[in-house]
This record gives structure tokens, sequence and C-alpha cells, in this order.
């Protein structure tokens, strides 16, 4: 796929992390097998029966009260949920984490044409950067500068945005943001910034 249509009139580029560099089940499923994996050590249990439990509830329901799900079904004892609530920001995945394969493309040939990358993103900093740290960039690490939502105002201020056009000297219309969902598209078209689904480069 040719990117020029995006990336010859913009100077930079913001991305977010979960769904747009890469598909967050990625990592969330990695966590959930370590999480099966220590309550088979701890507890006795099966720890294939809850991966495939969670799994199950994940795909269906997404992650809204996975950990209470899988603890009634299993008899888990509530204390453990610290332990998985911890284990999303500090485990040590069995596999890195892969970029899109377009994502990646696209990124490559702003890095050839020498422009800017911005991740500015949302969520727990903690547990975003040990996503980041356990991704197969290619390389492109170097070239990122990376933001977090939390430390300015939440979304839909603009705060965020204002400072990074600030602090890189940028106009308003030399930035694409690319996201996922609606929320990105409102954030951005709020700020004036021209917006793109990530779903256009996939």
């Amino acid at each position: 796929m040719a990117f020029e249509t995006y990336i010859k009139n913009k100077k930079a580029f913001i991305l977010g992390l979960d769904n747009v560099i890469y598909p967050e089940k990625d990592y969330l499923l990695q966590v959930y097998y370590l999480f099966a994996e220590f309550m088979e050590y701890s507890e006795q249990l099966n720890a294939k029966a809850i991966l495939d439990f969670m799994q199950q509830a994940f795909e269906s329901h997404g992650i809204v009260n996975i950990f209470e799900k899988t603890a009634a079904q299993f008899n888990i004892p509530e204390k453990y949920k610290d332990n998985f609530i911890l284990l999303h920001q500090n485990a040590r995945l069995p596999l890195k984490l892969l970029l899109y394969q377009q994502v990646l493309s696209f990124l490559q040939e702003v890095v050839i044409e020498r422009k800017a990358i911005f991740l500015l993103i949302d969520g727990d900093p903690i547990q975003q950067l040990n996503k980041i740290k356990q991704t197969e960039w290619h390389g492109l690490e170097q070239y990122l500068k990376v933001y977090f939502s939390v430390e300015f105002e939440p979304k839909p201020s603009q705060k965020s945005l204002q400072f990074i056009i600030e602090e890189n000297q940028l106009k308003k219309q030399e930035l694409l943001m690319i996201g996922f969902n609606a929320t990105d598209e409102e954030y951005a078209k709020n700020a004036g910034i021209d917006f793109l689904f990530v779903t256009n480069l996939l």
C-alpha cells in the first residue's frame, strides 16, 4: 500500500497505542495466560480451563469484571485480585507484541520522509510503558516521542494536544492523528486536527 496520500502534506503524526499500533488483545491474553498459570501453581487449579474461560469472556464482553467472573467460576479467592491487577502492570510476556504490519510499514515510511511520530497514550502509564518495552519496534523506538494523556487534563480537554503542538513548534494543519474509535475522532475534530481511522491503513 502506498501511504503518500497521508504523509505528503503532514509534518507529524499522533497515534495511540492499544488497537492503533498493535491489537490490545495480544497483551491481555498473555496476561490471562500468566494469571492462569499462577492459579495452577498457587491453588492447583486447571490453567487451561481458566485461560479458555477468560478468553471466551473477553471475546464476548471485553475486560469488564473479567476477574470477578473468573473468580466466581473457579472459586478463586478475592485476595488474588491484587495479583491480577499488578500482572497487567508488570507482566513479562512469553511473546513480544507485534505491530500491525501495515502500521509498521506506514511508520517506516514516515521515518524515511524524516517526519515526526508522537504516541499520545491513554491509560495507566506504568502498564502502558510495560507494553512499549515489550513491543517489537524494528528500530522505530528511537524515532518515537511518547506522551501520556493522564499527565494533562482528561479527554476531551485539548491540553495534551496543545502541549505537543507548542513543544514541537508545529501548526495544527501539519498534524494527522490516527486512532481507532469515535472518541479519538471527536478528540481530533474538537482540536481542529485531521483524523484518520487506523482501519484505513489495515
